[in-house]
């Protein structure tokens, strides 16, 4: 049993290095020279320790501004999600009214759809709108996932109805008990949709190349794939680019992963 415990930590330690690799070696390369990194063999570690990328990033390419854009829209994007999605997600569960089931299979059903085949469809209605570069018409897509009100539902429905009839029957309003029952039950999932939303909002970028026009407004992925079309034999600018587009988002999981872990482990089990 030793021996085997012993093998299995080797082998997740292993799968674990081959896994933080290519990231512990992108953040090395940023710190590099310019051409350092295109040298063969490829060096592990900089020679000469330098910041002139992440400088030329924030100075000279304007790269703050595109991660200011990029997080007040993943923030925006993740508060009016759950506004939408968590409300939504416990009336599919514990509210009764008509067609509510025949509804709800109705947008289970959508999932299989590909999200790619709604995006001229969307970009036409914007359009007509008005919202086309504009950051409301950037958050249109992140109002209301199925997929997050389908993981909001199936946590909800672990709630005991007894406790919510008890509040009921105590006088407590249906706004009362979704504020002072509901939202604290629902804590682990909805910190789980909330990373997943904002963590999907930061890294796409499909739909922000195609309705933010505007190089003002672009997002940080599609801010550094213009950039890498003007800077494609620097290689040591687009890993500091890319270390600047994922350290942020790495952070935010790493802080809440327990709740993330917690909502994931607890709504595989319910319903």
């Amino acid at each position: 049993m030793k021996m085997r415990a012993v093998l299995l930590n080797l082998g997740v330690a292993v799968i674990a290095l081959i896994v933080l690799f290519p990231l512990a070696w992108m953040v090395s390369v940023s710190f590099m020279s310019t051409g350092e990194a295109s040298t063969f063999p490829p060096p592990l570690l900089p020679r000469t320790f330098t910041l002139e990328h992440y400088r030329d990033l924030f100075v000279t390419q304007g790269m703050g501004r595109y991660m200011w854009n990029s997080f007040a829209l993943a923030t925006l994007a993740t508060i009016l999600a759950l506004l939408f999605t968590v409300p939504a997600g416990y009336a599919f569960a514990k509210l009764a009214f008509r067609g509510r089931d025949r509804v709800f299979q109705i947008l289970v059903g959508a999932l299989v759809v590909p999200a790619q085949i709604g995006t001229l469809p969307l970009f036409l209605m914007l359009k007509s709108m008005g919202l086309v570069n504009t950051y409301a018409g950037a958050l249109v897509p992140w109002l209301a996932s199925i997929f997050g009100l389908f993981l909001v539902r199936q946590y909800a429905l672990s709630i005991p109805d007894e406790m919510l009839e008890a509040a009921r029957m105590d006088g407590a309003s249906e706004e009362q008990i979704f504020r002072r029952i509901v939202l604290p039950a629902l804590q682990p999932i909805i910190v789980t949709l909330a990373l997943f939303v904002f963590l999907g909002s930061w890294n796409d970028f499909l739909w922000p190349l195609i309705v933010l026009t505007d190089q003002s407004n672009y997002t940080l992925p599609v801010a550094l794939a213009a950039l890498s079309r003007e800077h494609v034999q620097d290689v040591e600018m687009m890993m500091a680019g890319a270390v600047i587009t994922v350290a942020p988002v790495l952070i935010l999981f790493l802080a809440l992963q327990r709740y993330y872990i917690r909502g994931m482990l607890a709504g595989s089990v319910k319903g």
